[in-house]
């Protein structure tokens, strides 16, 4: 963004004195991400003003670094009757830097200048013209990022891999500027997500980049805020952890308000990637001039994408209508904890072990009870609430099939790699009638509710033993209270 600093924060920042705490912090923010400085050709003026010939000498000579703006408009007859009769010389100043962003010269306008706020609240430019702490708040806001993590999963920058990694190999074979690029990301600190064993080796890799500009296909995609997906590689087969980088992609967008994601992939025979890709939404946009395929995904689906009988297509969105049954799902904190590794998220120590969790890697996942309901069925949400130590609804799911059987080898075969159980639990389980849901898994609460939360609500003033049912009423209030996003829920 192209931004003027007026006088009063010019002196600031050159002033020997020490910079205060607030506008060092913000000159960091704006300087990091390459936001543009000028001074208006009135603030030299200004400047050369001062009756002090010492001070404005060194004045004049500090700000030279700074780019000026090349032929200001000048304010005119109708803008100087809105701010006011001119009556002292820093009047007139004030008024051409104003009318500069008046007139899209510049997006924003920093100053301590009262009486700039009150002519920029004159004229409707109060939004843009900002003080030290309120351009911090905002450029602070604009640049915050919230950076989903897993605990299977290294979450850091860039510049800490080892360009020389073996996992690397392939990437340089296929890319002959990956080097050059991959340098390029490190300088950004691009953050990556990625998995190593026990001897340090990278084993799978995640790059994220967000973007602001058209998609360059035989036809072009317009410009759209997007997540690309730069780098997802895995090199250990039968973990989920493709899956889990797109969830890790989706939770990304959800976080920080961005509604398309995509990756360009050179197709390959029997490619499971191209797959995967597939099987949760994503679509073939576009083709680029070196071949690449644009793999294309709406989080926010059309009506068209709602047709679909395989809801992954959709994911991380659900039906929640009043046709959709809900049901609170009790599940013990060992289980929760292997079924929901991204709940609470921490940072993956070095001191733990390096055991692959392939379930809660998984967005297909399962879950075993003695639950007597026969309600349940496919497309139902599942809000699962952490018995024993929490006691709160963390998170959701939907229900893609069902199986009601007390055979371990049925059980095993129906739940696959999506077990959090062992054998010798699911046979202890299976003396007994199991009820195995097969479901997705697509939110997490943002605020997980209490039971206290359940008891005001009137939706239930008991910890919940098994399975039941709630209204949809009293789903809606877990929504709410849960801070869901209501764009990820379809009505």
């Amino acid at each position: 963004m192209k931004i003027i600093l007026d006088t009063n924060i010019l002196i600031h920042i050159e002033d020997p004195k020490e910079l205060p705490q607030n506008l060092q912090d913000l000159l960091k923010i704006l300087r990091k991400y390459g936001h543009q400085l000028f001074i208006h050709p009135a603030s030299l003026r200004d400047i050369n003003n001062d009756s002090n010939l010492e001070r404005k000498k060194i004045t004049l000579s500090k700000i030279k670094g700074y780019p000026i703006l090349e032929s200001p408009p000048k304010p005119d007859g109708e803008f100087l009757a809105r701010v006011g009769e001119i009556s002292k010389f820093n009047d007139e100043m004030d008024n051409q830097i104003l009318f500069a962003l008046y007139k899209d010269v510049a997006d924003f306008l920093i100053t301590e200048d009262k009486e700039i706020y009150r002519k920029a609240e004159i004229i409707g430019l109060d939004a843009r013209v900002l003080s030290i702490d309120s351009a911090l708040e905002y450029f602070s806001k604009l640049h915050e990022r919230k950076l989903p993590a897993h605990i299977s999963l290294r979450k850091e920058l860039v510049y800490n891999l080892n360009i020389d990694d073996p996992f690397f190999i392939p990437l340089k074979q296929d890319y002959l500027d990956f080097v050059k690029w991959f340098e390029k990301i490190s300088r950004e600190e691009r953050p990556c997500w990625n998995y190593r064993d026990e001897s340090g080796l990278i084993k799978a890799l995640l790059i994220l980049k967000e973007e602001e500009e058209p998609i360059l296909t035989s036809r072009p995609l317009p410009w759209k805020r997007r997540l690309k997906i730069c780098t997802l590689k895995v090199d250990l087969g039968g973990t989920k952890f493709g899956e889990l980088f797109l969830k890790i992609a989706f939770q990304y967008c959800i976080d920080n308000n961005i509604s398309e994601v995509y990756l360009t992939h050179y197709h390959k025979e029997d490619d499971a990637l191209s797959h995967l890709l597939e099987s949760f939404g994503f679509t073939i946009a576009g083709i680029l001039e070196d071949k690449e395929e644009v793999y294309l995904k709406s989080l926010l689906p059309s009506e068209n994408n709602l047709q679909s009988a395989n809801r992954t297509q959709y994911y991380p969105c659900y039906k929640d209508d009043e046709r959709v049954k809900k049901f609170l799902v009790p599940i013990r904190p060992e289980y929760h904890d292997r079924l929901f590794p991204d709940y609470q998220p921490r940072q993956y120590r070095l001191t733990e072990p390096f055991e692959i969790n392939i379930p809660g890697n998984a967005i297909r996942k399962a879950y075993l009870s003695h639950s007597k309901t026969k309600k349940i069925s496919q497309g139902d949400v599942l809000l699962f609430y952490r018995s024993q130590d929490q006691r709160k609804i963390t998170s959701i799911g939907v229900v893609e099939q069902t199986l009601r059987t007390n055979d371990p080898d049925k059980i095993l075969r129906f739940i696959g790699q999506r077990s959090v159980y062992s054998q010798k639990e699911i046979e202890d389980l299976a003396k007994k009638q199991v009820l195995a849901i097969l479901f997705t898994h697509n939110l997490n609460l943002p605020t997980s509710l209490d039971l206290n939360y359940l008891r005001k609500q009137g939706i239930n003033q008991s910890a919940p033993q098994t399975i039941m049912e709630i209204q949809h009423n009293q789903y809606k209030e877990i929504i709410k209270g849960g801070g869901v996003d209501e764009r990820f829920t379809l009505h």
